[in-house]
């Protein structure tokens, strides 16, 4: 009978502790000690990234000309990959040997159509176009590859330790290129000074007087 007891006993027991660990979360539903905390990101501020991303892009015309080397060394991720317009690939140690160098010159660099893609808060992408006018990339046997043109590009930017960095980049030269804006012809100056404006004639401004009636001639006399 104590055999009995016991081994009734047993169960009950362990379905007790049971219950004291689990206390009275329901049926289905994980203890409370396992569930894993939800961490609610913060969502970006999409107008600053965007800000600090166009300075930096608009800044790059900058840079090119002045071969400014310590931009592209703050800026460009150590681990930059870019794909150049031939198809090759372009690395942050590249970039700066080019710069030092100065192999790359232009008469005009210019870029436009400027978009940020905010993907979140430490991730963007950047894309736009980019005119290059009277380019030239002195290659390693010393001569020079004409780069003049239009060319659409695609920057991916990471925030690695508070900075933007530079990580990815891609570039395709435009087979149609967006023709440049005509501005509205003036007249030379010279021309203008050299002809006065023309003013109406005194004569012309008066109106023309009425043309005056002949007396009709007198009627014939006839015989009586």
């Amino acid at each position: 009978m104590k055999r009995i007891l016991i081994t009734l006993a047993l169960p009950l027991a362990v379905a007790l502790m049971a219950f004291n660990q689990t206390g009275c979360q329901p049926a289905g539903e994980p203890a409370a000690n396992n569930a894993t905390p939800v961490v609610k990101e913060t969502p970006p501020d999409t107008a600053a990234i965007t800000t600090e991303l166009l300075r930096i892009e608009n800044d790059w015309p900058r840079v090119l000309k002045e071969h400014d080397v310590a931009a592209v060394r703050k800026v460009e991720a150590d681990d930059y990959v870019g794909v150049v317009p031939d198809g090759s690939i372009s690395t942050k140690e590249q970039d700066i040997k080019d710069m030092e160098a100065g192999n790359l010159s232009a008469e005009a660099w210019e870029v436009a159509d400027l978009k940020v893609q905010v993907l979140d808060n430490d991730a963007a992408v950047v894309s736009g176009r980019s005119i290059i006018t009277n380019g030239k990339y002195k290659m390693p046997d010393g001569k020079s590859m004409p780069i003049s043109g239009q060319y659409r590009f695609v920057d991916t930017f990471a925030r690695r330790m508070g900075e933007w960095k530079l990580v990815a980049s891609a570039a395709v030269k435009m087979m149609n290129p967006v023709p440049a804006a005509t501005p509205s012809p003036k007249a030379s100056p010279a021309v203008a000074a050299a002809t006065p404006a023309m003013k109406a004639s005194p004569a012309a401004a008066r109106p023309s007087p009425s043309p005056k009636k002949e007396p009709p001639p007198p009627a014939p006399k006839t015989t009586p």
